[in-house]
C-alpha cells in the first residue's frame, strides 16, 4: 500500500531527498567583539561543479534583519574577528590562502602565498598580527621533484577523507604582520601543533603536541608547549597523561580548560570530560567527574554543515566556562563554574545545540537544530538571528517524532524516537524502518535527520533508537557494549521493534532495516540472526572483524573492543562477525560502499556478504559511490547524497511495497 497525504492543506508538499539542493547549512558562527554581528559561514550546493560552495555572512543580532553576503567565496571559511571588530580574517579558496577582509571595504587583501594551505587562523591581541597553522615544509618551498611513492613506517597511515597521511608534513605554527613581509614559522618537528593561543601580552603561543612518532603503543599523553614570538624558543609548560582536545587559554593567561577522557582501566567508551589546569601547578582538575554526561558533545544527524566547519569549542564566561553537552538525546550549552564544577544548562527544549559564540560584552549566540529545522542561529533568549532556511522550509509538510521510551529485556530503559509521515492515521497499518546509528558510541536525538523526514514523507515509519553504548546517558551506558557488540545492543533493538508493533498501526509483515557503520554492522547481525525483516540496507558496514582490524585506518592496539589482536583470538573475532552466520541470512540485502572509506574499507564489509549472498543465490545488489569516504552521508558529493537516499527507499519500495524498481532486478 502507497501511502498518499490526502488530508495536508494544498500549500503542503512532503520533502524529498532532492531538496537536500536547496539546503542552506550554516558553518563556524563567530559573533563580533562588541555582540551585534555574527559571522558565519554559508554552505549551499553548487549544483554544476556538484560540491559545495561557501561564503561568508554577518547577521545582526540586534533584530531580525536579512543576513548580507561578506564574501564572494566559493571556498571561504574560517573566519575570525580582529580585536576591534573592524575585520574578519579568514582562509581562502581550495589552496587555502590567510586572508583578511574590513568591513567597510569591498575587497579583501591576500597576506600569504604559501605552497600549502594554512588553517586557524588566530590574531594577536593588538590586531597587527595572525598566527596560523601550516604543514609547508622545505620541499615545497624548493619546489623538488618528490617520489608519489610513499614508504610506509606507521600502523595508521591513512586518515578516512583525508587519504594517505605524510608524516613530513606536520602543522606548524607560522605568524603573518597585516603590514605585509614573508610569514615566519615559529616551530618546528616532527610532530603537528594543535589549539594555539596567544598570550595576554601577545608574545608567546601556548599550544598542545603529542610529539610521540606513534602515541598508539603507549597510554595517552598531551604536552603543553609554548614558543616565543621574538626567540622562536619552545618550552615544554606541563606534560599531562591525557588525550587533550579544545585547549582554551583563560583571559589572564594563567588557566588552561580542555577537554579529555579521565585515565582508568581501557575501556570500549571514556566519556569525555571538561578540565582545568593552571599553568602554575602540575596537576589538572576534572571538573565534570560527577557529572555522568558527554562534555563537548553532541547528537547525530545527517545535516551538519558539509563543509565550512566550526563548532563552540570551550569559552570562557568570567569566572565560568561554556561547552557544549550531549544529555539523553539533546545537546545544550552549559555553563560551568570553575570552582567547584556545577554544571548549569542555559538552554533548553527538544532541540540540538551545534555551536555557540560569545562576545565580550557576554551576549551569546547558538546555532540550533530540531528534528523540522535544519539550522539556523538564534540568541540566547530563543530570538532568531537568521532564517535561511524558513522560505525552503514552510511548504515541507514535516511532524516532529514522538519519543518513546520502554524497557529491554533485563529491564534497561531504552530511548528511541518514531517518525511518523506528516498524514498518519493510527487506524491505518503502516511499514516501519528500524533504522541504527554507526559509533557505536554516538547518539540519536533532537536533530534534523533528512533521511528520517524523507522516508517518512514516503509512507514510512521510522524507529530510531539508542540503545546500550550509546553516549549521552553516562559512562556505565556507553560502556556496557565492551567485549561484547555486537551483542544485547540487538536485543534492546529488537525490543523496541516490539514495542512499536504492540501499538497495532505496524504491519508486521512490512519491516525493514537499514544504519550506517556500526549501524551498518548491527543491520547485518540482525539480519543473520531473525528473519522478522523483509528488506535491509547495510551501509558503510563491517561483517568481518579480522578483515577490518587489519584494514581500517584505526590502529586497535589496546584491548578496547576486543581483548586480543585476531591472529591471538580468531575464535572471538568469528563470533562476533555477521559473515560467519551468512548461511542464515534470506532478508533481501542492499549494500552501500564508499571506494575510498577507510574507516570501514568495503573489502571487510559489503563486498564480503554481497559475494557470499551471490554464492548462496539470495537476493542482494552492492552499490558502489566512487571518490565516497565514510562520510558518504554527512558530506559528501551532493549527487551522491540524493541518490543514496534515493537507493535506500528504491530497495524498501520494491521488497516491502511490492513497488517497480527494475534496476534491482537479476
Amino acid at each position: 500500500m502507497i501511502f498518499l497525504l490526502l488530508s495536508l492543506p494544498v500549500w503542503c508538499r512532503p520533502i524529498t531527498h532532492a531538496d537536500l539542493y536547496q539546503f542552506q547549512w550554516i558553518g563556524d558562527i563567530q559573533i563580533s567583539p562588541t555582540g551585534d554581528q555574527v559571522a558565519f559561514v554559508r554552505v549551499r550546493v553548487d549544483d554544476t561543479r556538484n560540491s559545495y560552495e561557501t561564503s561568508l555572512w554577518l547577521a545582526s543580532t540586534r533584530n531580525l534583519e536579512a543576513p548580507r553576503q561578506l564574501t564572494s567565496g566559493p571556498k571561504d571559511r574560517s573566519p575570525r574577528w580582529s580585536p576591534d571588530g573592524q575585520k574578519l580574517a579568514f582562509v581562502r579558496g581550495k589552496l587555502g590562502k590567510l586572508a583578511v577582509q574590513p568591513l567597510d571595504q569591498p575587497e579583501c587583501k591576500i597576506l600569504t602565498q604559501l605552497p600549502r594551505s594554512v588553517s586557524s587562523p588566530l590574531w594577536a591581541p593588538d590586531g597587527h598580527r595572525l598566527a596560523f597553522l601550516c604543514d609547508a615544509n622545505s620541499n615545497d618551498f624548493s619546489k623538488k621533484e618528490v617520489s608519489d611513492v610513499s614508504v610506509i613506517k606507521r600502523a595508521m597511515y591513512r586518515l578516512n577523507g583525508s587519504g594517505l597521511l605524510d608524516p613530513t608534513h606536520p602543522r606548524q605554527l607560522w605568524t603573518q604582520d597585516l603590514e605585509g613581509g614573508p610569514p615566519r614559522q615559529l616551530t618546528r618537528g616532527s610532530y603537528s601543533v594543535e589549539d594555539p593561543h596567544f598570550s595576554p601580552d601577545g608574545n608567546r603561543l601556548i599550544f598542545a603536541a603529542d610529539r610521540r612518532p606513534e602515541p598508539y603503543y603507549d597510554p595517552a599523553q598531551t604536552e603543553i608547549l609554548e614558543v616565543s614570538l621574538q626567540e622562536k624558543t619552545t618550552k615544554v609548560l606541563q606534560t599531562l597523561p591525557l588525550d587533550i582536545w579544545d585547549l582554551c587559554l583563560s583571559p589572564d593567561g594563567q588557566k588552561l580548560a580542555f577537554h579529555a577522557e579521565a585515565p582508568g582501566p581501557v575501556r570500549s567508551y571514556v566519556q569525555p570530560d571538561l578540565w582545568l589546569l593552571d599553568l602554575k601547578q602540575s596537576r589538572p582538575r576534572n571538573l565534570t567527574s560527577e557529572y555522568d554526561f558527554d562534555m563537548g558533545s553532541g547528537v547525530a544527524g545527517d545535516n551538519g554543515p558539509p563543509a565550512g566547519g566550526g563548532g563552540g569549542g570551550i569559552q570562557w564566561h568570567g569566572d565560568r566556562l561554556l561547552d557544549t553537552v550531549a544529555r539523553q538525546g539533546k545537546a545544550a550549552l552549559v555553563s560551568v563554574d570553575t570552582g567547584n564544577g556545577k554544571v548549569t544548562e542555559l538552554t533548553h527544549g527538544e532541540q540540538a545545540v551545534q555551536a555557540y559564540s560569545r562576545a565580550l560584552d557576554g551576549t551569546i549566540v547558538t546555532k540550533v537544530s530540531t528534528p523540522t529545522l535544519l539550522n539556523e542561529i538564534f540568541r540566547l533568549d530563543g530570538q532568531p538571528v537568521t532564517q535561511l532556511n524558513r522560505e525552503l522550509f514552510e511548504p515541507f509538510a514535516l511532524r516532529q517524532p514522538e519519543e518513546i521510551n520502554y524497557t529491554s529485556f533485563d529491564g534497561r530503559k531504552i530511548q528511541a524516537w518514531l517518525q511518523k509521515p506528516p498524514d498518519f492515521d493510527p487506524a491505518q497499518k503502516y511499514p516501519l524502518i528500524l533504522n541504527i546509528h554507526g559509533g557505536p558510541h554516538a547518539a540519536y536525538g533532537w536533530v534534523f535527520d533528512h533521511e528520517f523526514q524523507a522516508a517518512a514523507a514516503r509512507g514510512y515509519l521510522v524507529l530510531y533508537p539508542n540503545p546500550r553504548g550509546s553516549t549521552s546517558y553516562g559512562q556505565e551506558f556507553g560502556n556496557l557494549i565492551q567485549h561484547r557488540y555486537p551483542g544485547d545492543d540487538y536485543l534492546d533493538l529488537m525490543a523496541g521493534v516490539d514495542t512499536v508493533l504492540a501499538r497495532g498501526y505496524v504491519d508486521p509483515k512490512k519491516l525493514a532495516v537499514t544504519g550506517g557503520s556500526g549501524g551498518g554492522l548491527l543491520t547485518n547481525w540482525t539480519v543473520s540472526h531473525t528473519h522478522r525483516f523483509q528488506a535491509a540496507v547495510a551501509q558503510r558496514d563491517i561483517s568481518d572483524w579480522a578483515s577490518w582490524w587489519y584494514t581500517t585506518d584505526m590502529a586497535l592496539f589496546r584491548p578496547s573492543w576486543f581483548k586480543s589482536p585476531p591472529f591471538e583470538d580468531p575464535t572471538e573475532y568469528a563470533r562476533r562477525s555477521p559473515i560467519t552466520y551468512v548461511k542464515e541470512i534470506t532478508t533481501p540485502m542492499m549494500f552501500l560502499v564508499g571506494d575510498k572509506d577507510t574507516r570501514t574499507p568495503p573489502e571487510s564489509g559489503g563486498e564480503q556478504l554481497f559475494r557470499a549472498l551471490k554464492y548462496l543465490k539470495r537476493p542482494t545488489v552492492l552499490v558502489r559511490f566512487p571518490r565516497e569516504s565514510h562520510d558518504l552521508s554527512r558530506s559528501g558529493e551532493p549527487h551522491h547524497r540524493v541518490e543514496r537516499l534515493d537507493h535506500i527507499l528504491g530497495w524498501f519500495d520494491k521488497w516491502i511495497l511490492g513497488l517497480p524498481r527494475p534496476e534491482y532486478d537479476l
